[in-house]
């Protein structure tokens, strides 16, 4: 363990600008150690200090709750305030790619949140409190071996993640393929074009294009019939002063918790509901959730209710489809929305204003859904999932694989007497990853 003054010098190069920043990038530290560009045009008032590629920064303030990384290489010249202090590590004895990992290990943090001094939420990291602090020190080729391994390690998950879009793909393709699906014939790239206001039938860019192109996609193998005429499509209850929790408090649905293909219960917020109400919003096992929109990603985004809160509603920015399941299968009619098909569909017809894009319950009502048999259905969500199922697992031995490789990297550079606190693998991973 040596300390980090015999293996860093502090970098304290001037920076003077004119009334804007230049070629210099304004930057802030996030508590995952990942620096990213400040949405900043006016330079800062008083002292200004530079940062290169490959020296390291932290925030005194929020380095104890993990503000500290490397510049990266994609950002080429940094400048800082005083409360961002910066260093030069030697390179003769400093591999660029150890001490990174080095700064994000639970035994750094842990030695680190002990030297923040100053009154309770006002803590702060000094310069000489940060010098102060020992790491392991491997000689150099060790270093550069440990970290080659970790990095072979992440290019064999990266493997893994992408053979797992690879089968959901194929599987989508597939499930594409059974209902006579071809790709949808693709758009020219045509930012700015021309149409008469009179064949204008929603503000959608990608549909009044297609129109004026007179781009027609394929046609299914089997019927089509409006979804509406399988299913009710409905708004959720509408949020306002009058109905916060009180008395009648409900569990409801907001866009957050309608992800695609899975529903994120992490966070449930509560809205007041009378019981004389409930009937006309309780979700139902099996209904469709799909989000309104707000932006052009998020409209028809889709997941399916199984009954996983009791007695719990939908925002009226969730739109529900209760379907005839003795005719459709909800997982089918979900999957077919998700398809190219389904979403060159929400595409077209949702409704664009700058930047925000939504789609109503009658454009979705109206949506032309094929209906194949419900046996041929199920068999077809059945193979669908078999893909599905196939990409879940690699993706999951993908996060096994990096986990397994950030416990053999800290293993490797403290030694086994040595008391450390580790923070839990899986996040360690994951904020290194995103730091990189």
């Amino acid at each position: 363990m040596t300390a980090l003054r015999d293996l860093v010098v502090p970098r304290r190069e001037s920076v003077s600008v004119n009334g804007s920043f230049g070629d210099w990038s304004p930057i802030t530290v996030h508590l995952d150690g990942e620096i990213s560009v400040r949405d900043r045009s006016v330079p800062y008032k008083g002292a200004m200090f530079a940062v290169y590629p490959g020296d390291i920064v932290f925030s005194k303030i929020d380095a104890r709750s993990g503000a500290i990384g490397m510049l990266p290489t994609s950002i080429p010249k940094a400048v800082v305030t005083p409360e961002f202090p910066v260093f030069v590590a030697d390179p003769g004895k400093l591999d660029s790619g150890f001490v990174q990992r080095v700064l994000r290990t639970g035994g750094f943090l842990k030695d680190l949140r002990s030297k923040a001094t100053g009154t309770s939420g006002r803590k702060r990291i000094s310069p000489e409190a940060f010098l102060d602090l020992r790491v392991p020190l491997p000689d150099l080729a060790e270093q550069q071996a440990i970290v080659a391994a970790y990095d072979a390690a992440l290019v064999e998950a990266a493997g893994k993640e992408k053979a797992a879009a690879a089968a959901e793909a194929k599987a989508m393709a597939d499930f594409g393929a059974a209902l006579g699906f071809a790709p949808p014939v693709s758009l020219p790239d045509r930012p700015v074009f021309v149409a008469s206001f009179k064949d204008l039938d929603r503000w959608s860019h990608d549909g009044v294009l297609r129109a004026v192109l007179k781009l027609a996609d394929p046609v299914p193998t089997f019927p089509v019939s409006p979804l509406g005429s399988v299913g009710k499509v409905s708004y959720g209850l509408q949020k306002y002063p009058g109905n916060r929790p009180s008395l009648h408090a409900r569990p409801y649905l907001r866009v957050a918790n309608v992800q695609r293909n899975r529903l994120d219960l992490t966070v449930i917020k509560t809205i007041n509901v009378p019981d004389e109400e409930m009937h006309r919003y309780r979700l139902e096992d099996g209904d469709v959730l799909l989000c309104e929109g707000n932006s052009a990603e998020l409209v028809g985004r889709g997941a399916i209710w199984r009954s996983e809160i009791a007695d719990c509603i939908h925002q009226n920015h969730v739109l529900r489809v209760r379907l005839d399941q003795t005719k459709v299968n909800p997982e089918f009619v979900l999957s077919v929305i998700n398809s190219s098909y389904g979403q060159t569909y929400f595409r077209a017809k949702a409704k664009q204003t700058t930047n925000l894009a939504s789609i109503n319950s009658k454009e979705v009502a109206a949506f032309p859904l094929p209906l194949p048999p419900l046996n041929d259905q199920q068999s077809m969500i059945k193979a669908l999932d078999s893909g599905r199922a196939e990409s879940t697992t690699l993706r999951a031995e993908a996060a096994a694989t990096r986990a397994k490789a950030w416990a053999e990297f800290e293993a490797s550079v403290y030694a086994a007497d040595d008391p450390i606190e580790t923070t839990d693998v899986a996040d360690t991973e994951a904020e290194l990853v995103r730091a990189r």
